[in-house]
């Protein structure tokens, strides 16, 4: 698979990488509440199951994916034809949403922007209600907007630690004692001692998937850098505590710093200078399609707690299917994504055995939690991960998830504060506390106060 995929993954499966959704929210048409218009915003269940629907899908890995399933979806509901349409969402969307013309009827959104176009979404609480006891919390928290959920979830994302076994069996290192970030930060001691000029632990370079990794060490902790009502919660003991941990990997010279899967990236992994890679699951894409030298020797578990029992996993990107208002058949295309997300026939399609991923799609594990199933693996041993039953740890990872919050509007545009500030603090420019304190003046003055 081509070598941009790599890099797509990482945007698509995180937060929003334009600042769409804040344009949206200050350029779009005024839009008569629901009590002012007397319409309802629920989506209701369609009493038909004939017609034609549009949907929009980036092109890609998941494309292809979402293409295979349409022919089972077909043997439960022939008489839905499906347009499925490869566009560039982030290019699209917006505009079409504030136009209404020739509005898709169901769109693959990252979870991050779905806050921002609630105006123009049906409210799926309805639909969904059957189904939501057995949802993810955290895919449910980040869908739901004012008491309405927004999106179908998709795929939940659980951070895990790579790392590279038979460097770390050549050093001596057990990774099953390590437990916590402390036990993280001694095995890495370990491991430089064993192997003179290592930097066993990644530290991410970009300021986007910096500040979206960020994220997921918070939300171990049960926090986020904004609340449920949009409110900016950075300048707190759990933000400092996971800052003082990635400053004391720089201050001491156990990490690798490096942009995501990028060429220096790459080399430091197969030639075994960086063997821990704190991550989401979709990390798991680079031992099955980019390590050359060492494709084979990385394994997954679950990541280090931050304190003895605490979670030893949180949420790291997300994507979710949304309904717009203006979709013509927009109640048929909820039919189509239940399929795929809450049928067996469906989902064991979407994650099992593929013509796109041969032993499965194994960068993420379903948000329905019948469908991650523990017992009933819908993909099972990794080749590239010397075979490793990549199921059981990500289930039993991502039940251990907290629950979230909506991605605030302005999480984008964070990146220019917190995401470069935390850079300037990995360059030895700032302490922890000066990029809390001053991330937060910035995103408080110049996005959240600006809203």
């Amino acid at each position: 698979m081509q070598r941009h995929l790599l890099r797509r993954r990482a945007l698509l499966a995180s937060a929003a990488l334009a600042a769409g959704a804040p344009a949206l929210a200050a350029c779009g048409p005024d839009i008569a509440s629901d009590e002012e218009s007397g319409a309802s915003s629920l989506l209701k269940a369609p009493d038909r199951t004939e017609g034609e629907i549009t949907v929009w899908d980036r092109s890609g890995d998941l494309f292809e994916v979402f293409e295979g399933v349409i022919a089972d979806f077909n043997a439960k509901y022939p008489d839905i034809k499906v347009n499925h349409v490869a566009v560039d969402i982030d290019a699209k969307l917006q505009n079409t949403l504030i136009t209404g013309a020739d509005v898709p009827d169901g769109v693959f959104l990252d979870d991050a922007k779905v806050g921002g176009f609630t105006d123009y979404l049906w409210d799926l609480s309805d639909v969904l209600a059957p189904y939501a006891a057995d949802i993810a919390p955290q895919k449910l928290d980040v869908n739901t907007v004012g008491g309405g959920v927004y999106g179908v979830p998709f795929d939940l994302d659980p951070g895990l630690l790579f790392y590279n076994a038979t460097a770390l069996e050549a050093a001596g290192i057990d990774v099953e004692a390590i437990e916590t970030y402390d036990d993280l930060l001694q095995a890495a001691r370990d491991y430089q001692a064993a192997v003179p000029g290592s930097a066993p632990i990644h530290l991410e370079q970009s300021a986007f998937l910096g500040q979206l990794q960020l994220e997921m060490y918070a939300s171990q902790l049960g926090t986020s850098i904004a609340d449920a009502d949009g409110n900016l919660r950075l300048d707190t003991p759990e933000f400092e505590r996971i800052l003082t941990f990635l400053d004391t990997v720089r201050q001491e010279g156990l990490g690798t710093r490096a942009e995501y899967l990028t060429p220096t990236d790459i080399a430091e992994l197969d030639n075994g200078n960086q063997v821990f890679y704190p991550w989401a699951i979709w990390f798991s894409f680079a031992p099955q399609q980019v390590l050359t030298e060492t494709a084979g020797d990385w394994r997954a578990t679950q990541l280090p707690a931050w304190d003895a029992g605490g979670a030893r996993s949180g949420a790291m990107g997300g994507s979710s299917f949304v309904l717009p208002k203006d979709g013509k058949n927009a109640d048929l295309a909820w039919l189509f994504y239940e399929f795929l997300m809450f049928d067996e026939a469906g989902y064991a399609a979407v994650w099992g055995p593929g013509d796109v991923y041969p032993e499965g799609l194994a960068t993420s594990i379903p948000s329905y939690t019948p469908a991650a199933d523990p017992a009933k693996p819908l993909y099972s041993g990794i080749t590239a991960l010397g075979g490793q039953d990549l199921w059981t740890v990500a289930t039993e990872a991502g039940a251990q998830i907290p629950g979230g919050t909506p991605t605030p509007a302005w999480w984008t545009g964070a990146v220019d504060y917190l995401g470069n500030d935390v850079q300037r603090m990995l360059d030895g420019d700032l302490t922890p506390q000066e990029v809390l304190a001053q991330a937060s003046e910035d995103i408080q003055t110049n996005l959240v106060d600006r809203q």
